[in-house]
This record gives C-alpha cells, sequence and structure tokens, in this order.
C-alpha cells in the first residue's frame, strides 16, 4: 500500500491557484486542495493524508475525513512537520511505501531518514496536471463513444428515432 502524506499549506504557498485563493479565503484554498487530492487518490489508489498547522485554526487537534481524504489540524504547539514526521515513522513498515509531500527541506531529509520518499510541491504539482489530462482524455473518449443500445439497429432507424426524439 501507498501512502501520501501532504504538507497542506506547503502545497497552498507553492501552487499559483492555491496561492491566489488563499489571500481571498484560506478555506477555500484548503477546500480546493482536499478536491485535488481527491482526484489524485480516485487516478493513483494511494491513501492521502493532508496536514495542516494548528496555527492558522485555533483550538484543538481535529481530524476528520472528506471524500476518502483523511484531513488533520495539528493541536496546537505541534506544527505540521512534526506530525507528519509521526506519521511516517508510524505508518512505514514492509507492506507500505510512505510519501510526502513538501517543499520544505529539511522536512525532507528528516522523513527520508524514517524511509520514506519525497515529493516536492512542484513534482505532486506536475504529476496531478498529468493525472488531470488523463482523465479529461477518458471522459472525452467515453462520451465520445455511441451509447451501447442492446438491439442492434441499422443507422436509417436510429436517425428517425432521433429525429422523433428531438420532435422533428
Amino acid at each position: 500500500m501507498d501512502i501520501l502524506i501532504v504538507d497542506g499549506y506547503n502545497m497552498i504557498g507553492a501552487w499559483a491557484e492555491l496561492r491566489a485563493l488563499k489571500d481571498k479565503d484560506l478555506a477555500a484554498a484548503r477546500d480546493r486542495l482536499v478536491e485535488m487530492m481527491a482526484d489524485y487518490q480516485a487516478y493513483t489508489g494511494y491513501r492521502v493524508i493532508i496536514v495542516f498547522d494548528a496555527h492558522y485554526v485555533q483550538g484543538t487537534e481535529k481530524k476528520y475525513r472528506n471524500y476518502k481524504i483523511e484531513i488533520i489540524f495539528t493541536k496546537e504547539n505541534e506544527t505540521a512537520d512534526e506530525r507528519i514526521e509521526k506519521l511516517a515513522i508510524q505508518l512505514n513498515n514492509r507492506k507500505t511505501q510512505v510519501h510526502v509531500a513538501t517543499s520544505d527541506f529539511t522536512e525532507q531529509w528528516s522523513i527520508f531518514g524514517q524511509g520514506a520518499l519525497r515529493k516536492s510541491a512542484r513534482e505532486l504539482f506536475i504529476e496531478i496536471q498529468a493525472i488531470d489530462k488523463k482523465i479529461e482524455k477518458n471522459v472525452q473518449k467515453i462520451q465520445e463513444q455511441r451509447p451501447f443500445s442492446k438491439i442492434n439497429l441499422s443507422n436509417e432507424l436510429l436517425e428517425i428515432f432521433e429525429k422523433w426524439r428531438r420532435g422533428q
């Protein structure tokens, strides 16, 4: 099993779309990141965990699921980096490969020492763009295919039925 742990605010600060959204509405930027990672999760099959620092959201630690994404807001006085390191240690085993998405150089070395693989914000963004293109291509291919009919009809008859359907 592959697990991707994402440093949420690091991605928001690194990706132009999310950075612009953050300036207007931080919650909307977080929601958009979750949506993007949900597409990533659905396509790759990775278990995705997004970790956000608590200093933007005051209060106690919060964990919840949205789509199939696990979202964690760290407890007060705990950084996302600290939580990510703990998760990398807890989740890494023989059957699991942990990947951590962050552009924080110190964090990259720390998690690398725990046996996790790293992805920079740029690498993850490029991967997400490629996945979006593949999904779009698959959807387009499906839309172009003529609907399957259980009854084999000639093209003439299909045209007649189409005219009836359109009221012509």
